[in-house]
């Protein structure tokens, strides 16, 4: 399911209205994020983080996490939304420094791994 849904991003984010943003450093992609549509409401999910092994350490994630913020209010997307793990410890804690807070989690939720929902509620127009 997963690999399914990373070969088709195109289909899978951006036809439906969705984002997704690259880290460059010397003209090489380090890192990535991506913002997908929820549904028929205005909100995103926050999806597919990620920052190359040699290059973590180096608050990468940190700087793609605040251009996603700073893109959404500016287009005054209200609400993101991210599925995660707690083993997952950094990105954790990268989220929570950005102010995204734990929310119940769907019985149903999307990803096999996932056990953390978190939440962030950004500035009203």
């Amino acid at each position: 399911m997963m690999r399914k849904f990373l070969v088709n991003l195109k289909k899978n984010i951006i036809d439906k209205g969705g984002y997704i943003f690259f880290a460059k450093l010397n003209e090489v992609i380090v890192g990535t994020i991506a913002l997908m549509p929820i549904g028929n409401t205005n909100y995103f999910e926050l999806t597919k983080m990620a920052v190359s092994r040699k290059h973590r350490g180096f608050k990468i994630g940190q700087q793609i996490m605040q251009h996603c913020i700073d893109f959404a209010n500016k287009n005054k997307i209200p609400k993101l939304i991210i599925y995660s793990s707690k083993k997952l410890e950094n990105a954790i804690y990268i989220y929570r420094k950005y102010g995204f807070i734990e929310i119940p989690l769907e019985e149903n939720c999307p990803y096999e791994r996932c056990n953390i929902k978190m939440q962030l509620l950004l500035k009203k127009p």
